[in-house]
């Protein structure tokens, strides 16, 4: 889909978005995971402008698979837009009123293994400047092996890894997704501040 500028939409009044005045708006792409709008707008400085803006779809969800040995399992994929292969714990995309029943899904359908525990990790804003895409992690343990079921599109390999070297990846760069990163630093400080589930603590050594 592509729109011209003069398929903007016109605001009669300026509507305003915090310090921001937004004068006209439209929508010049859509697929079924994206949508992008530019907006005309006066700066909170002042100036004129416009701005761009990605909608996401869906909400990113994902989780801390923890095994009953202290190890964690990730999800190995060549990524598109950077062109680079990435290791990164299970996520995907879901549905904003349920998201852990949508990282659910995504872990079996990625590594085949299903939780009957759960806990809300994080919640996390991943690029606000030129995104609105949010994400939602979890811990996941009692876990239970199963075949795992990946999307037609999607070529996946897994790795089973201690928790600390999975977090030692994240530190040096070898993870670089930045949803990864946060789940697995924030388990980290959850567990050296005695904050993590007993049964949790224990399998990954903070206890």
């Amino acid at each position: 889909m592509s729109t011209t500028r003069d398929d903007r939409a016109k605001i009669k009044s300026p509507v305003r978005r915090g310090p921001w005045l937004v004068h006209a708006d439209r929508e010049i792409y859509r697929n079924p995971w994206i949508r992008i709008t530019e907006h005309d707008v006066t700066h909170p400085t002042g100036a004129a402008g416009i701005y761009g803006v990605v909608h996401l779809q869906n909400l990113a969800v994902g989780c801390v698979p923890i095994l009953d040995d202290g190890s964690v399992i990730l999800v190995g994929q060549h990524r598109f837009p950077l062109d680079v292969y990435s290791w990164e714990l299970p996520e995907g995309g879901g549905a904003f009123d349920d998201p852990q029943g949508s990282a659910e899904r995504e872990l079996k359908e990625e590594t085949g293994y299903s939780a009957a525990s759960w806990l809300p990790l994080v919640e996390m804003d991943l690029s606000n400047a030129v995104t609105d895409e949010r994400a939602v992690g979890f811990l996941a343990w009692d876990l239970t092996e199963g075949m795992a079921e990946p999307d037609e599109a999607e070529e996946l390999a897994l790795r089973r890894v201690p928790f600390a070297e999975a977090f030692e990846m994240a530190m040096t760069g070898e993870i670089r997704d930045s949803f990864s990163q946060t789940m697995l630093m924030k388990t980290d400080i959850l567990g050296r501040r005695g904050a993590l589930p007993d049964k949790v603590a224990e399998l990954l050594g903070y206890r």
